[in-house]
């Protein structure tokens, strides 16, 4: 209702009508235009999530568990952590050029250092008795991992997904408007180019639409689920 009310009181090329966007939306929807770009961009923003939350975990436990590893990574840590996701971005195409592995680890390289961090804390936070138990029954590291160190370290993974897909969505949507010919960014850069704000607010409202589809359908069920067996999982330990 109100973005009706301000599209009339605007021009309609500054905010078009909810219903010119929700034709633009279905047009593109009809001609494959959306599903393609959107497919590819889901399938970039998957492999960097997949790359940085398996980096990010490794280095992250490392650290955690070792003070001279984190004495001596904290400083490159904090550098990344300060790097301005474009300065990666811009770094990596005129290196590499504009290549779909360049764009990857620009992605990549942005979102290592937060789960790095995030999981550092999970690591310091290990409960020693329950590892000084686990020594005594002698548990093999299937049961160190699964049993122990998992179900402690879940809270900071969970932390790290939800803000790792929060910001691999919008670097990847940069990394796109920049230097790639296909995906959603690609697509916002080309309607910004005609100042096609109806293209622009349709395909921002569909990426948007599968974000939140991905939170409800995915990660929430998963949330609920992996806290009952994280319980289950200290229990039994």
């Amino acid at each position: 209702m109100v973005w009706t009310a301000l599209s009339s009181v605007l021009d309609a090329s500054v905010l078009p009508t909810p219903l010119t966007v929700g034709d633009r939306l279905w047009s593109a929807l009809q001609s494959g235009e959306l599903l393609h770009h959107l497919g590819i961009t889901l399938r970039r923003v998957l492999v960097s999530f997949a790359l940085a939350m398996a980096l990010g975990t490794l280095l992250g436990v490392w650290m955690g568990r070792s003070r001279l590893v984190n004495a001596v990574l904290d400083p490159l840590l904090v550098l990344f952590l300060n790097l301005p996701a474009l300065v990666t971005i811009i770094l990596l195409y005129v290196w590499f050029g504009l290549i779909e592995v360049a764009a990857v680890m620009a992605v990549v390289i942005n979102k290592v250092p937060s789960v790095a961090v995030t999981l550092r804390e999970g690591a310091r936070s290990l409960d020693p008795k329950l590892e000084q138990m686990a020594r005594v029954y002698r548990f093999d590291r299937r049961q160190w991992l699964l049993d122990l160190w998992l179900p402690q370290l879940f809270p900071y993974l969970m932390a790290a997904t939800r803000g790792g897909l929060s910001l691999i969505w919008k670097i990847v949507l940069v990394v796109e408007l920049l230097g790639r010919s296909d995906g959603i960014g690609f697509q916002l850069h080309l309607a910004f180019q005609v100042f096609d704000v109806a293209g622009i607010l349709a395909y921002s409202l569909a990426f948007i639409a599968v974000v939140q589809l991905i939170e409800l359908a995915i990660l929430q069920p998963l949330e609920r689920r992996a806290g009952a067996w994280r319980t289950a999982g200290v229990a039994h330990a």
